[in-house]
């Protein structure tokens, strides 16, 4: 059985360094490390985080998953229930080595029923709960702490790459002829620093940049099971079969539904594709899908245009 560890941190000026200590000490034999990206959002989801995904497709039936506390893997209620639906479907284990969810058996389930135990998701619940007030108070604290700072005249924010007594070389040096890549290898800086002194300078963005539509930020909706199988027997375009593909199950009673994560115009384009379930060219439509691709699209029109 292997002991798979799980590691992130939410920005890159943290390291994994107190997360290391707890895991070291808990003496884990032979662990399978899987670190997220630094600076990997905890808003995202866990289920679609990279690592997290490599995770559970390495994982076999009896693993155990270790993380260092229960806040690296997952912030809200429905991220944790989420998650321990998923471990049990896999049948993998989950340790959890400090704060209040390590003295908790997070697997428990009825023995008849094998649902979560409602103690245990009463405390999932409630210490979930807790830990968003915490976090809701730093946040509170944090900007209470900044604009005392700005009233005594203190900017915040991150000191500028290229020290101010070097920024006019830099500037002097740019307009003779130097590259913004010469210039940060010559300064030991990134080229964002350079460019950051050096904006004023840098050419004007054209009208059809300025014009450009920003683009669609991926939306994650639950996607019917009844939808999802017709869907992938459908003839599919690229970016929707990938937002198939990379769909998460989530068992429902005896069906299951597909949390899909794609652009709104590729959710639009989905549900056109299963128009057919709601009976076509004098077809009889079946109950049960009909119903399933009326939800899908309330969902759909839900989005803002």
């Amino acid at each position: 059985m292997a002991n798979l560890v799980y590691k992130r941190v939410s920005t890159d000026q943290q390291s994994t360094a107190r997360q290391n200590l707890v895991l070291d000490e808990a003496g884990i034999e032979d662990p399978v490390f899987f670190e997220e990206d630094p600076g990997t959002s905890s808003r995202l989801h866990p289920l679609q985080r990279p690592k997290f995904g490599e995770l559970l497709t390495y994982g076999r039936p009896g693993d155990t998953v270790h993380i260092s506390e229960m806040f690296r893997l997952v912030r809200g209620n429905q991220h944790i229930l989420d998650v321990l639906d998923v471990l049990h479907r896999d049948r993998l284990a989950l340790r959890i080595h400090d704060g209040a969810f390590s003295a908790m058996d997070l697997t428990a389930r009825h023995p008849r029923t094998g649902e979560l135990l409602s103690t245990v998701k009463f405390m999932v619940q409630t210490l979930a709960a807790a830990g968003e007030l915490q976090r809701d108070l730093q946040r509170e604290l944090t900007y209470d702490g900044l604009r005392a700072a700005e009233a005594k005249g203190n900017k915040g924010g991150r000191r500028p790459g290229v020290p101010a007594d070097k920024t006019d070389d830099v500037r002097t040096a740019y307009l003779e002829g130097r590259s913004i890549a010469a210039l940060a290898r010559e300064h030991r800086v990134s080229r964002g620093a350079i460019r950051t002194a050096v904006a004023g300078l840098l050419p004007d963005r054209t009208a059809s940049e300025e014009a450009a539509p920003a683009p669609e930020l991926p939306v994650t909706l639950d996607m019917p099971g009844k939808v999802a199988d017709y869907l992938r027997t459908t003839e599919l375009e690229p970016a929707e079969r990938a937002a198939l593909d990379q769909g998460v199950i989530v068992r429902r009673g005896q069906g299951y539904t597909l949390r899909v994560s794609a652009a709104p115009a590729v959710h639009r384009q989905l549900l056109d594709r299963c128009q057919p379930l709601d009976g076509a060219q004098g077809a009889s439509a079946i109950p049960a899908q009909r119903k399933a691709r009326r939800e899908y699209e309330n969902r759909v029109s839900a989005l803002t245009p």
